[in-house]
């Protein structure tokens, strides 16, 4: 029998794990990343229990779980530190069947390339769909400076700016500009403990959340014109949005070295695309459905696509049908998250005395009422279930990735 063989275009989150659960399935698969390492864009990733068990799927969870670090209370606050609601590890754990995790993103690239083949990903190559195999018995055609690569599947997750997406869609317009941007660091712990928080203030927003290997993942968010950097530094520019909010917000950036401050502005794919399949290719991540962080979803449906994706994919399957049950399967509910957080990032946007006023208030009444009410909001997001609990934990050391 011959192997099928997929090519991976990307090397994030979705499309590393993509790459495992197929090559978990029985495929061959190349991974091309045009950047020269594997080294992730990004400080930290949130794993909600949605995420836990699609990566159970792929022998993973329980190694992800293994870095839960949220214990006790936690919730949201207002600049000056007032509680406007509250929420319990415990409490969400057992609405959603486990913990959220909080951990490194590069501790997460670590552990999903370890399951891969060495020879599997190329860093360093440039990717260029010229054939998405639609017709007939064709396979897709992937350019390289290499050379062209055949495949039996095309997994696009090249990002927000995805040109396996361009390919197959070039009318769709694509992200739009959310309207603000975002700041992610990683810190030494304060000395002085603090509990898991997010604080709104006035178009703006910051999160403090400990690991378990002992640091602080932090983020911020405001509103801001596309494009727009600081004059001077970000460290800097952080201390003039947020210096003077509750504690651990300016202990957490005066430990941070300005080079360590990430920004980047958000965009997300309001108009959704038609499919998210065309012939033997297909999209997965923010390629397929960029939303903005504010449900902390992004990578986490990145995640759900790669087993979705592989649970169709047998490799004996017909690839085309295949990719357009994946396409039926995901695009639902991918396309009301992206809703969800865009009207999250809306009412985090509002900036008028009274609207924040009003925000803060219903937020304090939702508390007052349970803690299952804040929950609420991830109802149907938090309690997915994958299509299948795991494949065979057998990963064919004799066999090779394709050329």
């Amino acid at each position: 029998m011959t192997t099928s063989h997929a090519v991976v275009i990307g090397s994030g989150i979705g499309g590393l794990t993509a790459a495992v659960a197929l090559y978990r399935r029985g495929w061959e698969v190349t991974v091309l990343e045009r950047s020269p390492s594997l080294e992730p864009i990004g400080a930290g990733i949130s794993l909600a229990p949605n995420s836990q068990r699609a990566l159970d799927v792929i022998g993973l969870g329980d190694a992800v779980r293994d870095l839960a670090a949220w214990q006790g209370d936690g919730g949201m606050r207002t600049p000056s530190g007032r509680w406007l609601a509250r929420t319990d590890s415990a409490d969400a754990a057992a609405r959603f069947g486990g913990p959220l995790v909080l951990l490194p993103r590069s501790a997460l690239v670590e552990l999903l390339r370890a399951g891969l083949p060495g020879e599997a990903v190329r860093t360093g190559t440039s990717a260029l769909l010229v054939d998405a195999g639609h017709a007939g018995g064709r396979r897709a055609v992937v350019r390289t400076p290499s050379g062209d690569i055949e495949a039996d599947l095309v997994v696009g997750a090249d990002g927000i700016r995805s040109g396996v997406r361009a390919a197959l869609f070039p009318r769709h317009p694509g992200p739009s500009y959310s309207g603000f941007t975002t700041w992610r660091v990683l810190a030494p712990a304060p000395e002085r403990p603090f509990p898991s928080h997010e604080t709104w203030g006035r178009g703006s927003l910051w999160g403090s959340h400990p690991m378990k290997d002992g640091r602080i993942y932090a983020y911020a968010a405001a509103t801001a014109p596309a494009g727009a950097r600081a004059a001077d530094d970000e460290k800097a520019e952080l201390l003039r949005r947020f210096g003077d909010w509750h504690h651990p917000v300016p202990e957490i950036i005066e430990a941070v070295e300005p080079g360590q401050v990430l920004r980047h502005d958000v965009h997300q794919m309001t108009v959704p695309l038609p499919a998210f399949h065309g012939g033997r290719t297909v999209l997965v991540g923010d390629a397929a459905h960029a939303m903005a962080p504010t449900l902390g979803q992004g990578g986490n449906q990145a995640i759900e696509d790669a087993v979705v994706l592989a649970h169709h994919m047998a490799p004996e399957a017909d690839q085309r049908a295949a990719a357009a049950a994946y396409s039926a399967d995901r695009q639902p509910r991918t396309t009301a998250i992206v809703r969800k957080a865009a009207r999250v990032s809306r009412m985090m946007q509002l900036s008028s005395r009274p609207a924040v006023t009003l925000r803060a208030g219903l937020m304090s009444a939702a508390s007052r009422l349970g803690p299952g009410l804040v929950l609420r909001a991830f109802d149907g997001i938090a309690d997915w279930e994958p299509p299948r609990r795991t494949y065979a934990a057998g990963t064919r050391e004799g066999q090779r990735t394709r050329p």
